[in-house]
């Protein structure tokens, strides 16, 4: 899916830069090895190699979680940023909650629910990784993403494009996303937010398209313009 946009902006007129973070992808390093502080220096180097080749305004894409290391990572560089929001996380913590409810899913298949939270917590605090739907995870990335919250970073402003997939034609925004939007606006953003129809086509294996999401993006993009 990140693909088939990353062609529709580049045909669009847009440069474009999709980044394997460490150990994602073809990037180097293990996954076990990613730490949020070590995603964000990819970040960093990322935007320095693209405004080096391009003159025009920086706009950082993030899905999901991506959001939040998007804005994380937003007040080291040396340019103020506007953003592209795909189904974002609201906050680290709350990401990481549907991590564990995936990994305790996984233990009531084998009958052994009980328990996991803690022991996942224990393992963490004694610095181990943990192992989640088939990640591991070092407790180095797990402290950043809890950390994480998707607010306006403190000093700037611009543009956001705030978009939620929902396989139903009449969904709204949830009020969780509308008090969170509200505090972008407050802090003077401008923020493009709908929910567009299309399938959560992160929870699968399968390739799936969204065109309406691929448009509302391209239609946000093209109003900044």
């Amino acid at each position: 899916m990140a693909a088939l946009q990353s062609r529709a902006l580049a045909k669009a007129g847009f440069n474009v830069l999709q980044i394997d973070l460490l150990g994602c992808g073809d990037s180097s390093g293990d996954f076990a090895d990613a730490t949020w502080e070590a995603w964000q220096d990819d970040l960093v180097s990322g935007c320095s190699w693209l405004q080096a080749h391009n003159q025009g305004p920086l706009i950082l894409w993030g899905l999901r979680a991506g959001c939040l290391l998007a804005v994380s990572v937003a007040a080291r560089l040396p340019k103020e940023a506007d953003f592209i929001f795909w189904q974002p996380a609201i906050s680290g913590k709350q990401h990481w909650q549907q991590f564990m409810r995936l990994k305790m899913a996984g233990e009531l298949a084998f009958g052994q629910p009980k328990g996991v939270t803690e022991q996942l917590r224990q393992q963490l605090a004694a610095g181990q990784n943990v192992e989640i739907a088939g990640y591991t995870l070092a407790p180095a990335l797990v402290d950043g993403l809890l950390n994480a919250e998707l607010r306006p970073p403190v000093g700037h402003s611009g543009r956001v494009a705030w978009l939620e997939l929902s396989a139903r034609q009449d969904a709204t925004l949830a009020p969780v996303s509308r008090d969170r939007i509200d505090q972008w606006l407050e802090a003077g953003f401008s923020v493009n937010a709908r929910v567009v129809h299309g399938p959560a086509f992160w929870q699968t294996t399968e390739i799936e398209d969204a065109p309406e999401l691929i448009e509302a993006t391209l239609g946000a993009l093209g109003s900044w313009q």
